[in-house]
């Protein structure tokens, strides 16, 4: 029995560590969609429960009704999506060159790629926002999109330079004696194999503007150019906080970002290289 135990411990251990990191992981989106579904009356009722006593949807109602959601849903989205696309296709761009060509100045590049990574972010309020109001882009979808792709390259492109470099040169070499230019090397056989890379700077990219609120806040004022973050932190008022309605519009507003993560566990867990080279 002593034995039995001794070799088991270990994976008991691992087993409750994880079990209570997905309880506490878990937990707040629980109770965000229970009270999404509570009255306003239980919400600020003295009893805690932990179902609704009263069943409702009339929140998920209100949120469309009382508020722009939609409006904000379709901004986040668009600046996400273009933000998104930007940052993948320079950051295949660059992480190629780098994975691929040497030249004067590399390692410097790279320093510099990383030290912008320890910049904090309100320190580029004031010059962005300078900058942006002499371009007329204050309060535009367009100020978002410029400032969310030029903060998130510089980790996708390392990250992405990463993925080349596992990809065997040889690899490249071979297509290029049957003809292939390096372009139509890059386009039909490295990309394809880098798509996990891809689709994971897509996400990670997609998510960075989906949910951030700073940027937002600062740069849109009118309700046509806000963002769901703007839009949620909106139900927070002088006196009162609306946490039904708020509580609905986070939990619509995960529907994306749970939806690109499940396609990025899907290729995550696949191989980059796996029966690319033989032998």
């Amino acid at each position: 029995m002593a034995v039995w135990v001794r070799k088991k411990m270990p994976g008991l251990i691992r087993f409750f560590a994880l079990a209570l990191f997905l309880l506490g992981t878990l937990v707040p989106f629980y109770w965000m969609f229970v009270t999404s579904l509570k009255t306003r009356q239980e919400i600020y009722g003295s009893t805690l429960t932990l179902w609704p006593q009263k069943l409702t949807w009339d929140n998920y109602a209100k949120t469309f009704q009382d508020s722009d959601f939609l409006q904000y849903f379709m901004n986040s989205a668009m600046v996400s999506l273009v933000s998104g696309l930007l940052v993948v296709i320079v950051s295949i761009l660059g992480g190629y060159a780098l994975a691929r060509y040497q030249f004067r100045g590399k390692g410097l590049f790279l320093l510099v790629f990383l030290a912008t990574q320890m910049i904090p972010i309100m320190v580029l309020l004031v010059p962005l926002y300078i900058v942006f109001g002499e371009l007329n882009l204050l309060d535009k979808l367009a100020s978002l999109i410029i400032t969310y792709t030029a903060i998130n390259i510089p980790f996708c492109l390392i990250t992405m330079s990463g993925f080349f470099q596992r990809i065997p040169v040889a690899l490249e070499e071979a297509a290029m004696v049957d003809g292939c230019s390096r372009f139509r090397t890059v386009v039909q056989i490295i990309l394809p194999i880098m798509l996990p890379g891809i689709v994971a700077s897509f996400v990670f990219a997609f998510t960075a503007a989906w949910n951030d609120l700073f940027f937002g806040v600062m740069f849109t004022v009118s309700e046509d150019m806000k963002t769901v973050p703007v839009g949620l932190n909106g139900f927070i008022q002088k006196f009162d906080v609306n946490w039904g309605e708020m509580s609905a519009a986070g939990m619509l507003s995960l529907i994306p970002v749970a939806i690109l993560f499940a396609f990025v566990q899907r290729y995550i867990v696949s191989g980059l290289t796996q029966g690319a080279v033989k032998g």
